[in-house]
């Protein structure tokens, strides 16, 4: 196994404890998830730049790497979306809050124009965007098209990237100020700016992940079009 394909396999490894630790009991668990995170983040733009620049492109690679971008959206998206959602808002209001110990459902952004959650819309379009374009890539792949990452959605994976780092600090960030009483004006600075991050990042990702979406559907339908020609 080459180097990409161990870094492709380490990210799979850490999506479950990336999903699993923004749900613990103190802000040290949270913070080890969040470094986690930025770890699989870091690595899943390393593995491709080697994988392509070292000739090191392989099938084990092409099975583990798409795997394990797949596991770690879902691994991010189903903590932030039930930790930043409240329980009165959130589609799976029936989970109970006591049944994830630790979980306090109460990690909006706190921005200066009020407290901004995760709407279940922005999870559906994110995640449903990703799964159409698997299952779009691999039908153009049987038709001999290779449909490569253009750039708006390049552009679109780094503000989401940055979204849900912003997220996953802000998880551990908050726990640590309930725990040791931070009230001060740093410490409503500091929640403003990173909630200014996260809810702009988030914003900013969502747009292009329409328009990168649309992109792909205008260059890339014709195959199919062709193929039942």
């Amino acid at each position: 196994m080459n180097l990409p394909n161990a870094l492709s396999l380490g990210r799979i490894v850490a999506a479950p404890f990336i999903a699993l630790l923004p749900f613990g009991a103190s802000w040290e668990l949270r913070l080890a998830g969040f470094v986690l995170y930025i770890a699989a983040a870091i690595t899943d733009y390393y593995d491709g730049v080697l994988a392509r620049t070292r000739n090191l492109v392989t099938d084990v690679g092409k099975l583990l790497d798409p795997l394990a971008d797949k596991l770690l959206l879902f691994a991010t998206f189903i903590p932030m979306y039930l930790l930043q959602t409240s329980s009165t808002d959130r589609l799976l209001g029936f989970i109970p809050a006591t049944s994830l110990p630790g979980a306090a459902f109460d990690f909006a952004f706190v921005t200066p124009f009020g407290r901004v959650g995760l709407p279940f819309w922005v999870v559906a379009v994110i995640v449903g965007r990703e799964l159409f374009m698997t299952i779009f890539r691999q039908a153009a792949a049987r038709r001999g098209v290779v449909i490569a990452a253009i750039g708006p959605a390049k552009w679109k994976l780094g503000f989401q990237s940055t979204w849900v780092g912003a997220a996953y600090f802000w998880f551990a960030a908050a726990s640590a100020a309930r725990s040791y009483g931070w009230t001060g004006l740093a410490w409503r600075a500091f929640a403003n700016f990173n909630g200014l991050v996260g809810v702009v990042t988030m914003s900013v990702a969502v747009v292009l992940t329409l328009y990168s979406f649309g992109l792909y559907l205008r260059r890339y339908s014709s195959v199919f079009v062709t193929s039942r020609g």
